[in-house]
């Protein structure tokens, strides 16, 4: 394995990216991360871009080559294709390397680097070369210069010559050269007699941090949509690391606006300037203006209180800031402020912005001696670039055009809106005097551990005390020389005793005389119960073949009343609060907690594997993987990087007849059905669609039985019923997305907007057996969360949740029965407890903080065996360690459990490979003795240790996102994702140097097994699937071409209204498509955009 750090004798540029619909991102991290400290400028573009994006990059930062991490399948078609492009711009001498893990077997491979992919990664690379030598062998194949392209004729160079992109590069790539040396003009001659009219020159300036990439963004976006005939370049400067001479070219992955033949962008490195500019700035105007671009952007790196040099090389200068400057008095150090011709003050979201405002605005006015205007007439500006179609930043492109047009001349036509005042408000997610929920949580559950404490204390001295009292009493009559004294010190007894039960909570009290009556009832052979009018009767041993009585229920055999009462303030039986053991009494006997998983090729594909999943079986808990075409929310195509993926990894879902061609056969309203649905950006649409496809079943029901179309009275009643019957959970969560699994298509305010929407409705229409949201942990875990950190971030990010919906009006225990989880389960001690601890943390401050009835304090998680704990080495060993995990996870009482197939480390798993991960659940369930008992973990000392560690180990992740602003100001600065990332790399890199055991992996390899995946059965889509995925979305595209255009038009128009979304899509999905609904959202909500 190779740790020596080879660096690159030319300067090596890379883009690196995960591929299209592909949001796994932690790998090509890890990877730009270390090209980046080995001496490489990296451009990183960030997750789900599609092969045209990557090349554009690349062409346009003249780059040696592409880094690309793709583990969603369809790499065959999305990398040869990408080939392909670059050797149809003319550009093959960029080389291509990629990584999927075991994703690509080694036959792929093979079959990729005959078609001229430089190189793929496999797992059994990473074993031997480890992570830099990874590294180092992309580096050496590439360490070149690129070929110069100089232009012979200013022509050449113009945009309207449709390989003008790669000239330009080179020119400037040639101006990086020399720059500084003065012998630009003897490179490029022909620029120096350029005599053409000059494109305008916006310099954007300012603080690191201030959002200067997402404004540039939202201010190319507004120039595109003003003027669409027109071009815009983009020079973007980062710092180079004085020591490694690598850099982060990072501004790429914040622009959405860019991907536009109007559009040029570069990014430059410092490299060797001491300044915020690179010494080929000025030259690279140059090329651009002489390419024919009618504005050019410069947007510098990060800038301190001195720094200026932006003013000598633009037309118009903009310092963007924060409200973070200090004392105003550090106003009067900042160079730029004397310079600037406007100021942003962006983010104005945060607190102290209005401030920061007027002290900005006294501060311009004097550096610019304007004591004749008005002070609300300076040219500063509140912005929230970050927020789509933020008021402040369409008042700031309109000046800054009218001061493009009043510096410069030329024909700027400016559109004059109402008259907006400069600044933005904020689309209020939580609250300003909520902002500290988090802090409050921390502090409700801190306590609950005091008064726990304090209650054990009194009940153990009165414990204690009656003891005393009996045992002098029946024992030691004559300890005292005489009655009186005896008597007397009983009566002082007596006084201590009923100080102490004064001091003793009457819940305690309660809990404590109840506790005898209801251990005796547990040691009974039955319970009996009463639910309104009906007995219920519950079996409490099973008997062994050895004639053994197991208890279903084990028992504390505490007599000292201060641990019976710390049991049950901390523990209690299943069913009971704080519902440590389980939030119900006893688990189902007429259904298994596991769920029939598939999710693959088409509808009918998939309805296949279902009914195949679902033989013998009552229950049908039907949980449904959808492809990454429909997890971002785009319709099947034709075009290669898309046309690969279809029916990969998943089922392909666009109209609202896949979605009854998928659950066709079972009765989605039978009480013993529920369908899980593991989808998050779309998941409003896709939810649409199955509660059209439920209603749709009862249609068909009454048809059949009565022989007419219902009435319309008729229809509303079924469509009533249906909603408040159907059962189950549609994942939803769109804060994981943002913090791990990146499949957010949507601005996120506009996303939580939806699902707000949804839990609305769900409301309104009574949709109780249905969860709007699975907050998930699980993907956090996939990401590389350790499982301390995937359980904070997944009850924080569920509590930021409950505050969004409690400030729409929505009252608790409306919503919180709508609430589930969903989490990973590994083999690290901690996954022991994870449900435990989230249990007894939910429950104790819904009860406590919210006021939430029992029905909302019990926390109901799904859980799913460890996908990143797949290997592709060894896959036999896989359905070891998912036992293990799946084990824990019923000893714990989840809910519903997800045991993964051995061979989903490199493909979507086979009839084979489900049902042996199904039969690990059965033989745990049914063979294993002790899952006999439904409490195993309840009185190990190391459970109870276990569970208090993980339990304030959450608490101090609570904090620490409390002081970053809650889950959402942690959001913005990142703190999620780079921790996340952190651990990731840890994981990786302890995996790679061995420390780490994992056996078949890194020890205990087998010899011969170099290539273990090359026999696997590969659960791919085929031609014919993908065929008629994109011939049945025609045909629905023909059917509604119609009605469809209205649909949309009335959905963007309750988007502007701020109406109910949930409510219009229930209609819209019945005409319009998938892609069509999302691209129509594109345009009242915004796209996301990708952070670093």
């Amino acid at each position: 394995m190779n740790t020596q750090v080879y660096r690159p004798k030319n300067p090596v540029r890379f883009v690196t990216a995960a591929a299209l619909f592909d949001g796994h991102d932690a790998t090509i991290h890890i990877i730009r991360r270390i090209l980046q400290a080995s001496g490489v400028e990296v451009i990183h573009l960030g997750h789900n871009r599609s092969a045209q994006e990557v090349v554009h990059a690349a062409i346009q930062e003249d780059v040696q080559g592409i880094a690309i991490s793709t583990y969603q399948g369809g790499h065959i078609e999305y990398l040869t294709y990408m080939y392909d492009l670059l050797q149809q711009k003319g550009v093959g001498h960029i080389k291509i390397f990629a990584g999927g893990g075991g994703v690509i077997v080694p036959s792929e491979i093979h079959q990729l680097h005959q078609y001229g992919i430089a190189k793929i990664f496999s797992p059994d690379d990473g074993r031997e070369l480890g992570l830099q030598g990874m590294i180092n062998h992309m580096i050496r194949e590439v360490d070149y210069p690129t070929p110069r392209k100089l232009p012979h004729d200013i022509d050449d160079l113009h945009i309207s010559n449709e390989n003008h992109w790669s000239l330009v590069a080179s020119v400037i790539t040639s101006a990086e050269e020399v720059a500084g040396s003065g012998q630009w003009e003897q490179v490029v001659p022909i620029l120096a007699n350029k005599q053409s009219s000059r494109a305008p020159v916006l310099g954007i300036t300012g603080t690191g941090g201030a959002g200067k990439s997402t404004l540039t963004d939202e201010l190319v976006r507004r120039f595109l949509a003003q003027y669409p005939d027109r071009s815009i370049a983009i020079i973007s400067i980062d710092p180079s690391k004085m020591k490694t001479g690598g850099a982060l070219l990072g501004d790429r992955i914040r622009m959405n606006a860019i991907n536009s033949p109007n559009v040029y962008m570069r990014s430059l490195a410092t490299r060797g300037a001491k300044s915020e500019l690179s010494l080929a700035t000025k030259e690279a105007i140059q090329v651009v203006q002489a390419a024919g671009y009618q504005l050019v952007i410069v947007e510098t790196s990060g800038i301190g209180q001195g720094d200026s040099a932006i003013v000598k090389l633009c037309d118009v200068a903009i310092y963007v800031m924060t409200s973070e400057f200090g004392a105003a008095t550090q106003l009067e150090k900042i160079d730029m402020l004397d310079y600037a011709d406007m100021v942003v003050i962006n983010k104005f979201d945060r607190r102290g912005s209005e401030d920061a405002l007027r002290d900005v605005r006294k501060q311009f006015q004097r550096s610019h001696g304007l004591f004749d205007t008005p002070i609300q007439e300076m040219p500063v500006f509140g912005t929230i670039a970050s927020q789509f179609n933020d008021i402040g930043t369409n008042v700031l492109f309109k000046e800054v055009m009218k001061l493009v047009l009043g510096k410069t001349g030329g024909d700027w036509p400016i559109d004059e809106q109402e008259n907006l005042q400069p600044v933005t408000t904020k689309n209020v997610i939580i609250p300003s005097n909520r902002i500290g929920y988090l802090g409050d949580i921390v502090q409700t559950i801190r306590r609950y551990k005091r008064f726990t404490t304090e209650q054990v204390g009194i009940a153990r001295k009165l414990y204690h005390l009656r003891c005393t009292k009996a045992l002098m009493l029946s024992e030691h009559p004559n300890l005292f020389n005489s009655k009186e004294e005896t008597d007397a010190m009983i009566g002082k007894i007596d006084d201590m005793i009923v100080h102490y039960q004064t001091n003793l909570h009457p819940t305690c009290l309660k809990l404590l005389q109840e506790w005898p009556t209801i251990r005796e009832a547990y040691t009974q052979d039955e319970l009996v119960t009463r639910v309104r009018d009906r007995e219920m009767r519950s079996a409490l041993y099973t008997e062994s073949l050895s004639g053994s009585k197991i208890p279903k229920i084990s028992l504390p055999r505490y007599e000292d009343e201060g641990e019976i009462l710390q049991w049950l303030l901390k523990e209690n039986l299943p069913g009971y609060f704080p519902y440590t053991a389980g939030v119900f009494p006893f688990k189902r006997t007429n259904e298994e907690p596991k769920r029939q998983f598939a999710g693959e090729g088409t509808p009918e594909r998939t309805n296949r594997r279902f009914h195949y999943l679902c033989q013998n079986e009552e229950a049908k808990r039907l949980s449904t993987a959808f492809d990454s075409v429909t997890l971002y929310g785009h319709d099947p195509d034709y075009r290669p990087d898309i046309y690969g993926k279809i029916g990969n990894s998943g089922v392909n879902v666009c109209t609202l007849t896949d979605m009854n061609k998928l659950y066709a056969g079972f009765d989605l309203c039978h009480s013993s059905t529920s369908v899980s649905m593991t989808i998050n950006g779309p998941a409003p649409m896709i939810l649409a669609m199955f509660m059209n496809t439920a209603i749709q079943q009862q249609v068909e029901k009454f048809v059949q039985n009565i022989g007419n179309q219902p009435t319309d009275e008729e229809y509303a009643q079924m469509k009533a019923w249906t909603l408040q019957t159907v059962r189950g959970t549609v994942q939803a969560d769109i804060l994981k997305e943002d913090q791990g699994q990146n499949t957010c298509i949507f601005s996120t305010e506009f996303a939580l907007k939806m699902m707000g929407d949804m839990q609305q409705y769900f409301i309104d229409h009574q949709v109780r057996n249905y969860y709007s949201v699975s907050i998930s942990g699980y993907h956090i875990a996939e990401a590389g969360a350790n499982p301390i950190t995937q359980l904070a971030f997944t009850l924080a990010n569920g509590f930021t949740f409950l505050e969004y919906y409690l400030s729409r009006g929505m009252h608790v225990d409306d919503f919180a029965p709508n609430l589930s989880y969903f989490f990973s389960n590994g083999l690290d001690p901690e996954y022991t407890v994870m449900g435990r601890v989230a249990r007894r943390i939910w429950s104790t401050v819904i009860r406590n903080q919210y006021g939430g009835n029992e029905r909302s304090q019990k926390l109901k998680y799904h859980i799913q065996t460890s996908g990143r704990s797949l290997h592709a080495q060894e896959m036999d060993f896989n359905d070891i360690r998912t036992s293990l995990q799946a084990l824990m996870a019923i000893y714990d009482n989840c809910n519903s459990l997800h045991t993964n197939a051995y061979d989903e480390a490199i493909t979507t798993p086979t009839e084979n490979s489900v049902r042996r991960a199904m039969a690990i659940q059965l033989i745990i369930n049914k063979e294993l003795g002790l899952t006999k008992n439904e409490n195993p973990l309840q009185g190990a000392f190391i459970i109870d240790d276990l569970t208090d560690l993980v339990e304030e180990a959450v608490l101090a992740e609570f904090e620490r996102i409390h002081e970053r602003g809650g889950v959402l100001g942690a959001m913005e600065t990142q703190y999620q994702r780079g921790k996340i990332q952190e651990e990731s790399l840890l994981y990786e890199h302890k995996k790679h140097a061995g420390e780490l055991p994992i056996i078949g992996v890194n020890t205990f390899i087998k010899p011969s097994d170099h290539q273990p995946a090359a026999d696997i059965e590969l659960a791919r889509s085929t031609f014919e699937e993908k065929e008629t995925q994109i011939a049945g979305l025609q045909a629905f595209h023909e059917q509604h071409k119609v009605a469809c255009p209205a649909a949309l038009e009335r959905l963007k128009q309750t988007a502007r209204n701020n109406g109910n979304l949930f409510e219009e899509l229930m209609e819209t999905v019945k005409v319009a498509s998938l892609g069509q609904i999302t691209n129509a959202l594109y345009e009242v909500g915004g796209q996301y955009r990708r952070n670093m």
